[in-house]
């Protein structure tokens, strides 16, 4: 019999070794290799090619999701498994978007995640209880994506409402940098980078930086080193 080959990808090493140790119990499951960033994993999964790919959401480097677009785009046969804490149907949304097969939360129960891989393997794709073939999930997809009121502005990027320079306001808006500060290190103008946190508020429906940097936070947009973030709601300066 023929196994189903998982790469399990977690920077938690606790996390990781319970998936591992979940998954060797299971006779048509193997674990081929393991990482603990999106960018290891990449470069992993682009070499040995496994059928299934188990993800974290918010890695180091690049994230999850964009971990599943960039294998989309690379036409890697591996499917994507995303798994997450922060289990909400905007994220599921992203996600199915970006091109995961599946979205799971942390809390899973072992042998449910089995089924699931076995699932996915199979070509199937899992949404919470529900398993959808290719065109259930673009039924599902239509149904539901017109309820996210938040703009999309970059086609190429599903997974974010917010354009590549936007982004990268946010990026440094986390880290806890002033407007000046921004400006001076992106080369553009103090209302620029102003014009740009304001577009950022309203895409992600908050009300100030602190929220924002949250935000992208829990949906692991970002990740920092939590003792480098300092927020300040009314930092224009």
């Amino acid at each position: 019999m023929e196994k189903i080959s998982v790469v399990v990808v977690d920077d938690h090493p606790i996390f990781q070794q319970g998936l591992v140790d979940s998954l060797s119990l299971e006779e048509d499951i193997e674990v081929v290799g393991r990482a603990a960033n999106g960018n290891e994993a990449l470069v992993m999964i682009k070499e040995i090619s496994p059928i299934i790919a188990l993800l974290d959401v918010n890695l180091p480097g690049i994230n999850g999701q964009q971990v599943a677009r960039q294998i989309i785009l690379d036409k890697i046969p591996t499917r994507v498994i995303l798994v997450t804490a922060y289990d909400d149907l905007e994220q599921i949304l992203h996600a199915m978007r970006a091109g995961a097969s599946a979205y799971c939360s942390k809390d899973i129960n072992p042998q449910k995640l089995a089924d699931v891989i076995r699932e996915v393997a199979l070509g199937n794709y899992v949404i919470g209880d529900k398993v959808l073939s290719q065109t259930e999930l673009d039924q599902w997809l239509d149904t539901y994506i017109d309820g996210v009121q938040r703009s999309y502005s970059d086609p190429g990027e599903p997974f974010y409402p917010l354009s590549s320079r936007e982004m990268e306001v946010l990026l440094y808006v986390t880290q806890g940098m002033s407007n000046k500060e921004i400006a001076v290190l992106l080369g553009i103008s103090h209302q620029t980078v102003k014009n740009h946190v304001t577009s950022i508020l309203r895409k992600l429906g908050v009300e100030d930086r602190t929220q924002a940097a949250v935000y992208a936070l829990r949906r692991g947009w970002v990740r920092l080193d939590p003792e480098k973030i300092e927020f300040e709601e009314n930092n224009d300066g």
